[in-house]
């Protein structure tokens, strides 16, 4: 099997030209290709496919196996590599996913594509929707208990479902303790990406992700959105403007234009290899 490994801020994954190839199983291969000590080393593995209702389609799977709906740093590598590697010259290109058609604009650089802009949609703030069980119909600085301790968390859904908890210091956080006790809390029946955050200033948020499914993370695009989203709502940085979210792998910069009630998710995506497989 050919691929390429992409990755956007630190968020890698395994990129298969399925336009070109055939991938049996793909749940399985993305637990093997994804094995950093026997495989090739990702958060999982993304299929580019032919779409009949858009240019292109993503298909996504967590390094586990499982399928994902979305991931916002796969979908800008997915655009960088259908534009680098010759499959459009479109610099505006539309995506299918499972949570969607997401619409790409691209910026070229000397023929290739250095970052790229996208439309991630409305966020999702309905609980029953993300989904989270709660007697609220928005859930928005609600205590959750997990490991003997109660925090706030703000539910957001960008196509899979966030929760955005705020606390003192992210830097030192066992997040590998905490994140599975979020990941599998009652609470979240599908499941949830917690996204543990502190805001630097009204334009400014750092974060650390733990996906469900994966891990942590160097990144999740669809996470910084629903932190941004979340910022908003709770009144820690100003709305209408773009907002700077800091992860472990770099910045990404969100905008959630309220009035088109979209979110707006810009950021780098970034060859690291080419390679072949034997599966």
């Amino acid at each position: 099997m050919k691929f390429t490994k992409m990755q956007g801020i630190g968020n890698d994954y395994v990129y298969v030209n399925c336009l070109e190839e055939t991938v049996e199983n793909p749940g399985e291969v993305a637990r093997k290709v994804s094995d950093r000590h026997f495989g090739i080393g990702s958060d999982g593995l993304i299929l580019i496919k032919p779409s009949l209702e858009a240019d292109f389609e993503m298909d996504m799977y967590n390094s586990d196996g499982s399928q994902g709906a979305m991931c916002g740093n796969g979908i800008r590598c997915v655009a960088k590599y259908v534009y680098d590697y010759g499959l459009t010259d479109k610099d505006e290109i539309s995506i299918a996913t499972k949570s969607g058609i997401k619409y790409v604009k691209l910026q070229v650089e000397n023929g290739k594509v250095k970052t790229v802009r996208v439309d991630m949609g409305a966020p999702i703030l309905n609980a029953g929707l993300i989904p989270i069980v709660s007697e609220n119909p928005q859930v928005i600085n609600e205590a959750i208990t997990a490991g003997g301790r109660e925090y706030r968390m703000t539910g957001v859904s960008m196509g899979n479902p966030h929760a955005v908890v705020y606390i003192d210091d992210v830097k030192g956080l066992d997040i590998e303790k905490i994140g599975p006790l979020f990941e599998t809390h009652p609470c979240f029946p599908d499941r949830v990406n917690t996204e543990f955050s502190r805001v630097l200033d009204d334009h400014t948020v750092e974060m650390r992700v733990w996906e469900r499914g994966a891990g942590e993370t160097l990144a999740c695009g669809t996470g910084a959105c629903a932190v941004a989203v979340a910022s908003i709502l709770n009144g820690y940085v100003v709305k209408d403007q773009p907002v700077t979210i800091k992860l472990l792998g770099g910045d990404l910069e969100i905008f959630w234009d309220q009035q088109k009630n979209t979110v707006f998710m810009t950021g780098p995506a970034e060859v690291v290899f080419d390679g072949e497989i034997k599966l």
